[in-house]
């Protein structure tokens, strides 16, 4: 297992001086799954790696997505074998990089009067997905009479449920994935650093050789050489790009996603479903843990990319939706608990709507030598990575460089290193074990595995120094502890919806606990009163706008 180095925000000094005096091979833009993914990459390829994010890791779009690790059935319909092909092998690679944070999740497609999916054209078409796949064994797909599928959910719509298709998918936490990437990556020498604002770009001969960046935390600007630089930014990959003077060339098409999360008693569905929408669309309800979250819609998006709301209308549709492939449930606007909302960077293409545009990747290439990546799917993240920095290791050989090849489907993910899914069941049962004296629950271990894997280790020594306090402070402040020694958290922003998750799957525990931990954020990086209060203002902000749908909320 890759144990996890030292990433301290209370290094950041020191991180800012080696980033400055030294010159890199490559300098990548943008700390979500792609840059995450890239950095990795092309570090384990022996290349001298600098990662830089202007937020956090993740808070953009690798933490707003609907967190599966999936094919994309709905790619066929398109008619975009390729992409069905390359996602659907790359959902075992994943899985087996991380059992633990890539979980294996039976999908329902039920097949109603009037719906997009008819008995005949889905059984061929999980047919084909599977063979694109390469899926083996029990994850092969099964047609489902109406009584199978009732059996297997009885929410589902007695009256107009013709059977249904069963086939195999994976969850994950797209924000976890990222930040064990990154962290993956360090222990091949990258070095990266989030509240990193790129602000310009150096030029030698008129190609880019560096980046101008400035430190949103502490103020200061510096610069980092590199030989190449790879934009991989996401929505803010345009921007980049017009800031380089290279604006020739497709752009991007923004798109956005909503999610609303619910107690599991309010939708108790026993297994996820992919379901039909009146309007044609298609969504997804997932359990997980105490919740269960439904999405996602599926709009054009122009407004500010730092700012993206669920509003009440989106609320309204995704309730609606809900309510009518599930009618016995009767869900209100009171029941939403958290929410989140996101934008795709896909790629425009002319006279196409917002759900018909293709999740393929792209690369651009400027006259400056600036390197963006943009479109693409989560599941997708690892050969994205591949390509882009197969273009830099040409160009490199070309100059007489050798450089290895790329080695990232054999890399465990920090925290590790499980040969499989059940010694991930295996060991929650023996965290389990462990715990239930102390007077947790079965959750309480399923949470902390698949989160932190085997760095679970590393978590109850250090809720072994808070066993004095009451059981969850002292849990929640270990985990705490951990993320700010190895997971770069600098503010409860970062730990409770990043880190953890718990602003979307635990929303009580931020309420519970905000105060408390602002006391450890205190501590450890000397914050005065006056932080620690625009902390707090900010965390509530977070969870008045995730979780409150009134009206008045609206109108603010």
């Amino acid at each position: 297992m890759i144990t996890p180095v030292r990433f301290s925000g209370l290094d950041r000094s020191k991180t800012i001086k080696e980033l400055s005096k030294e010159t890199f091979d490559l300098v990548v833009i943008g700390g979500g799954i792609t840059g995450g993914g890239i950095a990795l990459d092309a570090a384990s390829r022996g290349l001298k790696v600098a990662l830089l994010e202007k937020g956090d890791f993740a808070s953009g779009t690798s933490s707003k997505s609907t967190k599966l690790i999936h094919g994309g059935l709905r790619y066929l319909k398109q008619f975009d074998f390729w992409l069905v092909k390359e996602v659907g092998s790359e959902r075992a690679i994943v899985h087996k990089l991380a059992p633990h944070l890539v979980l294996p999740e039976k999908m329902l497609l039920p097949l109603i009067e009037g719906g997009s999916y008819g008995k005949w054209l889905t059984s061929i078409g999980l047919k084909v997905y599977d063979i694109l796949a390469q899926v083996t064994g029990e994850d092969k797909r099964q047609m489902l009479g109406k009584k199978e599928a009732l059996k297997l959910e009885p929410l589902l719509p007695k009256k107009i449920l013709n059977g249904a298709g069963f086939y195999a998918e994976y969850r994950t936490d797209d924000a976890r994935l990222t930040i064990e990437n990154i962290k993956t990556s360090l222990a091949y020498g990258a070095k990266a650093l989030n509240y990193a604002k790129v602000t310009d770009f150096l030029y030698t001969d008129d190609k880019v050789a560096g980046v101008t960046v400035e430190d949103q935390l502490g103020g200061e600007t510096f610069t980092i050489q590199a030989n190449y630089v790879i934009s991989a930014a996401g929505p803010w990959v345009d921007e980049l790009r017009s800031t380089n003077n290279s604006k020739k060339g497709k752009r991007l098409h923004l798109t956005k996603g909503v999610h609303l999360v619910f107690p599991y008693e309010k939708l108790p569905v026993k297994q996820s479903v992919y379901f039909d929408i009146p309007d044609g669309r298609m969504m997804f309800a997932i359990p997980r843990g105490k919740v269960t979250y439904v999405g996602t819609t599926d709009t054009n998006y122009n407004l500010d990319k730092d700012d993206i709301r669920t509003d009440l209308a989106d609320a309204i549709y995704l309730i609606s939706a809900v309510n009518n492939m599930f009618p016995d449930i009767e869900l209100e606007m009171e029941d939403i608990i958290s929410s989140w909302a996101g934008v795709r960077p896909l790629i425009h293409e002319e006279g196409k709507s917002a759900s018909e545009l293709s999740r393929k990747d792209e690369i651009f290439t400027s006259d400056t030598g600036l390197i963006s990546i943009a479109g693409g799917k989560l599941t997708g993240y690892r050969k994205m990575a591949e390509r882009v920095v197969n273009r830099i290791t040409k160009q490199m050989e070309e100059q007489g460089k050798k450089v290895n090849p790329c080695i990232t489907d054999t890399i465990p993910l920090c925290g590790s290193d499980f040969k499989k899914f059940k010694h991930v069941k295996k060991y929650i049962k023996e965290i389990y074990d462990r715990l239930q004296p102390d007077g947790f629950t079965e959750y309480d271990a399923w949470f902390l595995v698949t989160n932190y894997g085997k760095q679970t280790e590393q978590i109850l020594e250090l809720y072994q120094g808070f066993k004095d306090q009451e059981l969850y402070l002292a849990m929640i402040r270990a985990e705490l502890q951990f993320g700010i020694a190895h997971e770069m958290v600098t503010n409860p922003m970062d730990f409770f919806i990043r880190r953890t998750g718990r602003l979307y799957f635990n929303i009580e525990s931020v309420r519970e606990y905000l105060d408390a931990l602002l006391l450890d954020f205190k501590t450890a990086f000397g914050y005065d009163d006056a932080q620690l209060l625009a902390f707090k203002q900010q965390m509530e902000h977070e969870l008045e706008m995730h979780s409150n749908f009134s009206l008045e909320r609206e109108l603010v």
